[in-house]
Order: C-alpha cells, then sequence, then structure tokens
C-alpha cells in the first residue's frame, strides 16, 4: 500500500506552512504536494506557545495561530490545504526514510515516495533523561515544543496559581515561560549554569538589565549550578527540587528548557551532517539533489559572514522555507539564499531585536535605566551585528539595514557616542563601496555607489560627444 507524490514536505511546523504557501503561490497542480506530520494538527505559528497561548486571560488557542499569520500573511487552514489540493497526512510518524529509492514508510506501515522530499523536521526538545537525570514523567514537570506541550503547561499552571515554579534554563524558552508563570500570579525561581540569561547572545551588561526587570516582578535567580534530583510525592508529582549546590527548592511545578536538538535520524549515514543538521547549499538543498532541508534542521550557509550555521529560530524557518520552495520552482530564477540571522523576543512590556552576529568587541549604548538601550559588535573592523531593545518600527529597520551593509568601524569611542544615531544615518546612505568618512574621521563607511554611477555617466557621456563630432565632420566631407 502506498502513494506517490512531485512534492513531500515532512514535518509540519512553521517551515511546512510558509513552503505550503510559497509552492501555492508558485502553482503547484492539485494532488502534487503533501505534508507529513506527527502532530494532528495543520502548521502554526511555534513562538505563539510561550507567548500568547500561556495567558490567563484572551489567551491564544488554534485556530487563531496557523500559519502564515506571523508574516501577516494569510491563515492556512485546514480547509485552505482541502481547497489548494494539498494533502494532509497528519498525527503520523516516518519510522523510515530511502534517499535512494526515494521513499518513506510511516509508522502505519505506508510508503509514500516523492519526486523532491523538503525536509522540516525541526528539533525536539532536550530531555532531563540525556543529563543522567529522571523525572520527565512527572505529572508536574513540563516541557514546551509542540501544543499538546502547551495545553498541559496550561493545565499544570491553573493547579499550581499561587503556588512556586522552578524554571531549568536560562534561554528563550526558559525567559519567556518565567514571565508567563508570573502574569498568571506563580512565584519563579529560574535555576541554569550559566553566569547570566541567554547567555549565547546577551552581554553581562545586557543580561543585568532583564535579570533586574524579572526580580522586580518577583523572580529569582539562581546561576551557576544545575539540577541535581527531585523529591516526588506518592502522587507522582514533584514536591522539591534538589540542586548541585545543596539547596532544595520547594515546588508546585516544574519547567524544563534546556535546549533543543535537530531531528535528523532518519537520515543519518545518507546525507550529509553538519552543526548537527543536514548540510545544504544556497539552495536549501542537501547532499542529495532530490532533497532539501529548512529551518532548526538545516545547517545552511550565511553568505554575510562566510560560513554553514544552523540558526534556531521562526525568522529562519518563514525566510528559508520560501526560498527553498522558489528554488524548486524556478531554480534559474533563484539566487543564493542571503540571509541575515535575526533573533527576537517578547516578554511583559519588553521587545527585543538582534541582527547579525554576537562576534568581536562589543560597544554598548542608550539608557539601561531607561526604556531604549542597546549594543553593537564589531568584529575585523566591522560592524557585525545590532540589538536594541524598545525600539520603534523605524530603528528596527535601520539595524537590520545597516547590519546588513557591516560599515567600516574605525574608533569604538565614537561608535558609543553616536549610539543609534549611527544607524538612522548610516540608513540613509545609498548603498556603500569604498570608504568615506561618515560623522567624522572616526567612522567610516564605504563610499555610496552614485559616486561610481555618476564617473561612469559622465566618461559614457564624453564618448558619445566624441564620436557626433567625428561622424558630423565625416558627414560633410560626403
Amino acid at each position: 500500500m502506498g502513494r506517490a507524490f512531485v512534492y513531500v514536505i515532512l514535518g509540519g511546523g512553521v517551515a511546512a506552512g510558509y513552503a505550503a504557501l510559497e509552492f501555492s503561490r508558485r502553482g503547484v497542480s492539485h494532488g502534487e504536494l503533501c505534508i507529513i506530520s506527527e502532530e494532528p494538527v495543520v502548521p502554526y505559528e511555534r513562538p505563539a506557545l510561550s507567548k500568547g497561548f500561556l495567558l490567563p486571560e484572551a489567551a491564544a488557542r488554534l485556530p487563531s495561530f496557523h500559519t502564515c499569520v506571523g508574516a501577516n500573511e494569510e491563515r492556512l487552514t485546514p480547509k485552505w490545504y482541502k481547497e489548494h489540493g494539498i494533502e494532509l497526512v497528519l498525527g503520523t510518524s516516518v519510522k523510515s526514510a530511502d534517499v535512494k529509492r526515494k521513499t518513506l514508510l510511516t509508522a502505519t506501515g505506508e510508503t509514500i515516495s516523492y519526486k523532491i522530499l523538503i525536509i522540516a523536521t525541526g528539533a525536539r526538545a532536550l530531555k532531563l533523561e540525556e543529563f543522567g537525570l529522571s523525572g520527565s514523567d512527572a505529572g508536574n514537570v513540563c516541557y514546551l515544543r509542540n501544543v499538546a506541550d502547551a495545553t498541559r503547561l496550561v493545565e499544570v499552571m491553573q493547579s499550581s496559581l499561587g503556588g512556586n515554579a522552578v524554571v531549568v534554563g536560562g534561554g528563550y524558552i526558559g525567559m519567556e515561560c518565567a514571565a508567563s508563570l508570573v502574569i498568571n500570579k506563580i512565584n519563579v525561581t529560574m535555576v541554569f549554569p550559566e553566569a547570566h540569561c541567554m547567555a549565547r547572545l546577551f552581554t553581562t551588561k545586557i543580561a543585568s538589565y532583564y535579570e533586574d526587570y524579572y526580580k522586580d516582578k518577583g523572580v529569582k535567580f539562581i546561576k551557576g549550578t544545575v539540577l541535581s534530583s527531585f523529591d516526588m510525592n506518592f502522587d507522582g508529582k514533584v514536591t522539591a527540587v534538589n540542586l548541585r549546590d545543596g539547596s532544595r527548592l520547594p515546588a508546585d511545578m516544574v519547567v524544563v528548557g534546556i535546549g533543543i536538538r535537530p531531528n535528523t535520524a532518519l537520515f543519518e549515514g545518507q546525507l550529509t551532517l553538519e552543526k548537527g543538521g543536514i548540510k545544504v547549499n544556497g539552495q536549501m538543498q542537501s547532499s542529495d539533489d532530490s532533497v532539501y532541508a529548512i529551518g532548526d534542521v538545516a545547517a545552511f550557509p550565511v553568505k554575510l559572514f562566510g560560513e554553514t550555521r544552523r540558526l534556531e529560530h521562526v525568522d529562519s524557518a518563514r525566510k528559508s522555507a520560501r526560498h527553498a520552495v522558489a528554488a524548486i520552482m524556478e531554480l534559474d530564477k533563484t539566487g543564493e539564499f542571503d540571509y541575515l540571522p535575526f533573533f527576537y523576543s517578547r516578554v511583559f512590556t519588553l521587545s527585543w531585536q538582534f541582527y547579525g552576529d554576537n562576534a568581536g568587541e562589543v560597544v554598548h549604548f542608550g539608557d539601561f535605566s531607561g526604556h531604549t538601550f542597546g549594543a553593537y559588535w564589531v568584529s575585523k573592523g566591522h560592524l557585525v551585528g545590532s540589538f536594541l531593545e524598545g525600539g520603534t518600527r523605524e530603528q528596527y529597520e535601520a539595524i537590520s539595514k545597516v547590519t546588513r551593509l557591516k560599515p567600516a568601524i574605525e574608533d569604538l569611542a565614537e561608535l558609543e557616542r553616536q549610539g543609534l544615531g549611527f544607524v538612522l544615518a548610516a540608513s540613509l546612505e545609498p548603498p556603500p563601496l569604498l570608504p568615506l568618512a561618515v560623522g567624522g574621521p572616526a567612522l567610516a563607511l564605504d563610499k555610496p555607489l552614485y559616486v561610481w554611477h555618476a564617473t561612469v555617466g559622465v566618461m559614457v557621456a564624453a564618448s558619445i560627444a566624441v564620436f557626433a563630432y567625428w561622424y558630423g565632420r565625416k558627414r560633410r566631407r560626403w
């Protein structure tokens, strides 16, 4: 028993939804495209799970956040997929893949064949057991990766109102879930081994701002140590969290956010892997030309920095999905994926955005006692990364544009003095090419492209004038 499709998307997360929309816009025929997903629902915007879904009032629920509403596109409901002739195989896992034969074998025993496969399997949440601990199956220990996880988390929160929650992990999930727990009137203690929260991205100074803000909301931080064990009651629920430093924290619930791992198992030994994911080229194409990978599972070349990276964020998932489909449908019209790494978060009344790379020397700017501040990262004499909290739409657009340009920076002190004004001024400049002083001798941007255009224009005009003069004299001789 089996079915055959031209295109198969394996995975039903954010990337799958945006790929489906791109396929429909590029004229995929009815019956050509199939989506296989372990989840029983059609693709949805995963960021909603740690934000709106956890609110105590007016909480987000499906179908309100199906893709592609996160990018202000249309909402793809089950009806939309049916109307566009896209086959959905939901609530079904794939237990094996044969890249050479171009087949997938589902857990139900069905064989699905394809001409082109898009791997959008995403990643799974790391479990405590992978670190030699136990307790993930306790009734009040929660993870957050999908709608089922979020639904369970809400149920546990509602039974713990006014109680104590321990959040294990200081990254995205830890910080966003901690904020939601506070809003739900639960006392929160965060535990993580790093020196400060969001250690992979934040500087110490930036992290201190957010930690102080959380402390004002009642959140406690225990840093530099890890979970060692749980105390359990006869109902199989955690009553206390024991830490390696000897601390014991009473707990009515536990949220674990200790990272993710890409879902590559089906393709190990069949496709080239790198950075923990499936290695692809600038068209999101893997080492097998009939297989593409998008989203969290894809390790792709970031042209701006000249290296392969695997990025774990919704923006990368959305844009890599669109690019892969464009490359599949119109390869001759599709260039290489030219992505500027982008991360963001919204908690409480705070909202930040980051673009580029957090490498090199850091220059902080703005009022860290107020609401708008940020940082630049300068590597090898060029601005390569920008962070901004509390910015306007225009300001965020400016830091995105200028970070992509990678302007040359000669004086870090002058950059700090100009602060946000630097990118606001630089974003108004034409595209750069050669060094030109901007904002004083301390900072150097590249020469605007229009100077080169003008030079060429003058040369062309002069050539035409000389030819016209010669041609006129020749005609008079005839």
